[in-house]
């Protein structure tokens, strides 16, 4: 029995000193230990963390009209007062996720999967529905009191956590877990709010089906959040097919738009999957094309790359490797802003050359907890930049790792092959049907491979033997188009 009051206790002892705010969509009280303030504060702290994570996705066109269409859905949402921001970021991964005090993003990964603008408006209500709810403030409350630590995709020691960057708060909001209900509201604020704009919300249950098909294709590694929290894809659209149809009969919409041709026409050349101009891997060497260089990867570790570094691992999650931009206009200044950034105790410093480039390789220490960490960096003066490359380990696991830190850090050099420098990404391509048929003979005539037909039906949102009038928009991706 005491068991089962405790969290009633807790909740009745938050509530009442100001832990409980009335929702805005429901108007019963919720467990949120921000005030609107402090979301607001968050949200603010936390959107340079996210955009400079990711990076913003470069189609002025397309950033307008996500901020356009976010900013006439905000303004009929539950929470109108506050001051939105909307952007697409830079990532091939399907998603879309909101943080506290309304900042909301979509990933170009998502936004390439969308056949029409009704379906993005479906996922963009969505979104705003948990901005006005407050389920993002209510999932942080409840990490808060679990204590939880969130490092994205990497799995290391936790005494290891602190030189991984990915723990800040910005990117660590984006991995908070909604509960079913919360999916359920936000899905509901979906159709209401794409209804009310003027879009027909039956599309987004459509979309629903394509993340099924996605997430059975992907091992459900590329679907949003919002899908995971749901086992029965099938359920949620006949729920939301059900809501479109009652909100469309409130409104009296007779006629809501789809506009599958303009939203087709605005995505055509999008960057599909990963952009290996931003760096990528390949037979155990990591090569930027944009910054003109390349290192070897050891070939069991996991990787992680985003415009701010680069981050290895291995799965034991003993080490951890790590290479970004060093500040300091010299390479003395940037190895002093090392060990004092990290508090760091030196032991070794040398100069060094790598390749040919001017370096500095230190080995250093820290004392945590009941133990000792120790580190090897190599800053590397390659051009107008310094390049940190950083190894650590626990102490006792150190010697082991450290040949492996050498090899992989004194490997860094120029880029200077053309194949790699030249590499570009696949686009999408929006083209006319010639001749009618299935979607699959269709993209067959384009020159899409038999191999890649079922990843393009599922980007076109059809089945592959869907029939296909003439004239109709199909996306392809430029690399097999003929």
């Amino acid at each position: 029995m005491k068991k089962m009051l405790l969290p009633c206790l807790w909740a009745f002892t938050f509530c009442l000193f100001g832990s409980c705010a009335r929702n805005p969509v429901t108007g019963k009280r919720d467990f949120v230990l921000l005030s609107q303030e402090q979301e607001l504060a968050m949200g603010k702290q936390a959107d340079p963390e996210i955009v400079s994570y990711f990076g913003l996705y470069q189609d002025e066109a397309l950033q307008k009209f996500i901020q356009e269409k976010g900013q006439r859905m905000a303004d009929i949402s539950h929470r109108d007062e506050l001051t939105y921001q909307f952007k697409i970021v830079d990532s091939p991964v399907v998603n879309a996720f909101a943080v506290p005090g309304g900042y909301v993003y979509f990933t170009r990964g998502i936004m390439a999967h969308f056949n029409n603008e009704a379906e993005f408006a479906g996922v963009l209500g969505h979104e705003i529905g948990h901005v006005a709810a407050r389920h993002s403030a209510q999932a942080y409350s409840r990490s808060l009191l679990a204590q939880l630590g969130l490092v994205a995709g990497l799995v290391i020691a936790p005494e290891l956590s602190q030189f991984a960057d990915l723990a800040q708060t910005g990117v660590g909001l984006l991995f908070l877990k909604f509960g079913r209900d919360d999916e359920r509201e936000s899905d509901r604020l979906g159709v209401e709010y794409s209804t009310k704009i003027g879009y027909d919300a039956q599309e987004m249950a459509e979309f629903f089906r394509t993340l099924d098909r996605l997430a059975k294709q992907t091992g459900a590694a590329e679907v949003p959040a919002f899908l995971s929290t749901h086992p029965d894809p099938l359920n949620r659209y006949e729920r939301v097919t059900k809501l479109a149809a009652e909100w469309q009969d409130k409104l009296d919409a007779t006629d809501p738009e789809v506009n599958r041709n303009r939203y087709l026409r605005m995505i055509d050349g999008m960057v599909y999957g990963k952009d290996p101009r931003q760096g990528y891997v390949e037979q155990n060497t990591f090569y930027h094309p944009e910054l003109k260089f390349q290192f070897r990867v050891p070939g069991d570790w996991a990787l992680q790359n985003s415009p701010q570094q680069v981050q290895m691992a291995p799965k034991s999650g003993k080490a951890l490797m790590a290479m970004t931009l060093a500040p300091g206009e010299s390479l003395q200044a940037a190895a002093e802003a090392v060990i004092q950034k990290n508090g760091l105790t030196l032991l070794e410093s040398s100069n060094v050359q790598v390749n040919g480039l001017p370096a500095v390789a230190l080995v250093a220490w820290q004392k945590q907890a009941q133990q000792k960490v120790r580190a090897l960096f190599y800053l590397i003066q390659y051009g107008n930049a310094i390049y940190q490359l950083m190894g650590i380990s626990n102490e006792r696991d150190f010697s082991s790792y450290i040949p492996l830190f050498k090899a992989t850090m004194t490997s860094f050099r120029k880029l200077d092959d053309l194949e790699k420098l030249n590499r570009q990404p696949d686009r999408v391509r929006i083209k006319g049907v010639r001749q009618a048929g299935t979607l699959a003979a269709v993209l067959r005539e384009l020159g899409t491979p038999e191999d890649k037909i079922p990843e393009l039906s599922i980007l076109n949102g059809m089945q592959p033997e869907a029939r296909v009038e003439q004239g109709t928009l199909v996306k392809v991706i430029d690399q097999y188009e003929q």
